[in-house]
């Protein structure tokens, strides 16, 4: 089931946010994860956030918006491959007109990922790419 956050879902939220990232960037530092939780505990409680939750209400996948940016998409590793990336993806395109996100170049299946989603790379460094969705074509 997707819904939105409810305040008592920010401890789930975060142990989703940092697995994820460890898993998903093993070539940035871990250090660099941990360093940021509190920012980004802060940062996720000021966002348009929908979580995808399982039958025990528990958060296993979320989506995190600040206006037309994504400010981040995880899905727990059990619940990977099952379109609720997508899913929470389709919350966010109902909502706005246009998308946009950062992905890290060598976060390969997250860029294959968006532009199964529509997205195109609009602007990319060695580092980073913008990617953008727009319902307008």
């Amino acid at each position: 089931m997707i819904r939105k956050m409810k305040p008592t879902d920010i401890d789930n939220i975060m142990t989703v946010w940092l697995t994820a990232n460890l898993e998903a960037h093993p070539f940035i530092d871990s250090k660099y994860w941990y360093q940021n939780v509190s920012a980004v505990r802060n940062a996720i409680l000021q966002a348009e956030v929908y979580c995808f939750v399982d039958n025990l209400d528990q958060v296993n996948g979320f989506i995190g918006l600040q206006g037309s940016y994504i400010a981040g998409l995880f899905v727990t590793k059990h619940y990977r491959s099952q379109h609720i990336g997508t899913t929470l993806l389709n919350i966010a395109k109902e909502k706005h007109q246009v998308l946009t996100i950062n992905v890290y170049m060598k976060n390969q299946a997250a860029i294959n990922f968006y532009c199964h989603n529509g997205f195109n790379i609009t602007k990319h460094s060695d580092i980073e790419a913008e990617m953008t969705w727009s319902k307008i074509k």
